[in-house]
């Protein structure tokens, strides 16, 4: 299994072998010891989710409140997608880069979002079917998000696709409207809680 830091901070391709024969293909979606030589620390599995889109769905850029945010370990089951990582951590010095990787049932690539950062994708077939795995349960009155066209942002979505965003996701501010009204989380203060993850200090949600 290996491991690629992204452009963004925090955030890794990972690119399982496959094994493949005439019956099909076996490969590790997961190996702690393998995710703990590459991250710096252990995956805490809070919640397991799976979402299914149709072409064009956008999701996101969604994000949690921290501490204790939301790490995410994403790939895609069905179909394929354009997955998204923004640096959405004021002070940053990558400030509003972001970094993509396709994800789908061909390669079986996954991505890993680290706490405090944004993520986004976009399902580039009739059916998309993604995994995540995260650090921490969902929790309504912490999730945030920033709109995944912000033109500050400038993701570049594929071409010809018509993006279908849900309301709350359309309604979501850009990224100067959410720094501007405190909605972000600081780098420092990421910075900060990844030590602790690394130190094997207890940060679970209380």
């Amino acid at each position: 299994m290996e491991f690629r830091e992204l452009a963004v901070q925090g955030s890794w391709e990972i690119m399982p072998p496959l094994h493949a024969d005439d019956r099909g293909v076996f490969l590790e979606l997961f190996k702690e010891q393998a995710f703990e030589d590459a991250v710096g620390h252990p995956f805490r599995l809070a919640q397991a989710n799976v979402s299914v889109s149709r072409l064009g769905t956008l999701r996101g850029v969604h994000f949690a409140q921290l501490p204790p945010s939301q790490a995410k370990y994403v790939t895609c089951l069905h179909g394929a997608v354009l997955d998204v990582v923004v640096d959405i951590r004021v002070g940053s010095p990558t400030f509003g880069m972001w970094d993509a990787v396709t994800l789908d049932d061909t390669e079986r690539r996954a991505i890993y979002v680290a706490e405090g950062l944004g993520h986004a994708f976009m399902a580039l077939t009739e059916t998309s079917v993604i995994s995540y795995l995260c650090s921490s349960a969902y929790a309504p009155g912490r999730e945030h998000g920033v709109h995944p066209l912000d033109p500050d942002i400038g993701i570049e979505w594929p071409a010809g696709v018509e993006p279908l965003l849900s309301p709350k996701d359309a309604a979501a501010p850009g990224l100067k409207e959410a720094a501007k009204n405190g909605l972000l989380p600081a780098y420092d203060d990421c910075q900060d809680y990844y030590r602790q993850l690394r130190g094997g200090r207890d940060v679970s949600p209380r």
